[in-house]
């Protein structure tokens, strides 16, 4: 065995392994539950006087404290993505999918602090924006639903893959692993940008009110639609089939959609969101309905 070949085995175990995955899943749990408490003491703390905090929706109301936890719910949520990055394109497009819509829920908790509860409900641009998330959410979920029923459908008896198959997964796995390195990267200067830009920067009142919801998430998925391009282009080497390559093609568009909708805020955003997913949807329905089509059309033309 060759000395390249031990190594992608020990970042392969060390990085993609189901231990390593049990054992993130834990400790994303009790960090989910310490930063939960804590944010709670730093509500109370505000509340009581006792230290001068920045001025934030974060801040003023309990619920608010949910925010914290959903954000490292979020981060292993995107180990997940990478984690079947290797193992399924469909999952890890569901995967995408699912994040985007833990960023809304997570949206919602942060505005349920501050809506303002009055007749004129259709008419505050904040309550009308998290009518349109909440609803976005149900119609998300169903999707996502969807989506992976789909994936089941398509499932096909596992055969022996190929050599070019073979390889096909272990540059998925070496991608995978570089894409985990990436992300704890850009994960740990983000959390370093914010804490100093929020609590000791001069410039911290300006800076605070910067959407959040978009700190290191519209960086990722900017990684991702490269990603996503380097698959379809490696996927060539062993597939030429049409469904396929539009299936492939169709969720970079998707990944796409998703990055666009950082890039706005409002109804606008929350329509970019949803287009996406439903367009990703689409996309399988129509690559699984091809996929049994080819086969009684191969059998009966081909031989001719």
């Amino acid at each position: 065995m060759s000395r390249a070949d031990i190594l992608f085995r020990f970042f392969n175990t060390l990085l993609l392994s189901k231990r390593t995955k049990l054992l993130s899943e834990k400790i994303i749990v009790y960090i989910a539950i310490i930063s939960f408490i804590v944010h709670l003491l730093f509500i109370a703390v505000g509340e009581l006087n006792l230290i001068k905090l920045p001025v934030s929706n974060l801040l003023n109301s309990p619920i608010a404290a949910i925010y914290t936890p959903f954000t490292f719910i979020l981060i292993y949520e995107v180990y997940l993505l990478i984690y079947y990055l290797p193992k399924s394109i469909t999952t890890y497009i569901g995967k995408q999918y699912e994040i985007i819509t833990l960023i809304l829920v997570r949206r919602l908790f942060k505005d349920l602090s501050h809506l303002e509860l009055t007749s004129n409900w259709f008419q505050i641009k904040g309550d009308l924006q998290f009518t349109y998330d909440l609803l976005a959410t149900i119609i998300l979920f169903f999707l996502i639903y969807v989506f992976y029923k789909l994936r089941d459908e398509a499932k096909t008896t596992s055969k022996k893959p190929t050599n070019e198959i073979a390889k096909f997964i272990k540059m998925k796995k070496v991608i995978a692993m570089l894409l985990i390195v990436l992300f704890i990267g850009l994960a740990a200067f983000h959390l370093i940008s914010w804490v100093y830009e929020s609590y000791f920067s001069i410039n911290q009142l300006v800076d605070f009110r910067k959407d959040i919801n978009k700190i290191f998430f519209d960086e990722f998925f900017t990684v991702l639609i490269l990603t996503d391009v380097l698959l379809l282009l490696l996927s060539f080497a062993h597939t030429d089939k049409f469904n396929k390559v539009v299936r492939n093609s169709g969720f970079i568009i998707s990944t796409i959609l998703i990055r666009l909708s950082f890039g706005v805020d409002g109804l606008l955003n929350t329509i970019l969101i949803t287009v996406a997913v439903l367009f990703g949807v689409l996309i399988l329905i129509i690559h699984n309905k091809y996929a049994k089509l080819s086969i009684p059309y191969k059998k009966k033309y081909e031989t001719l």
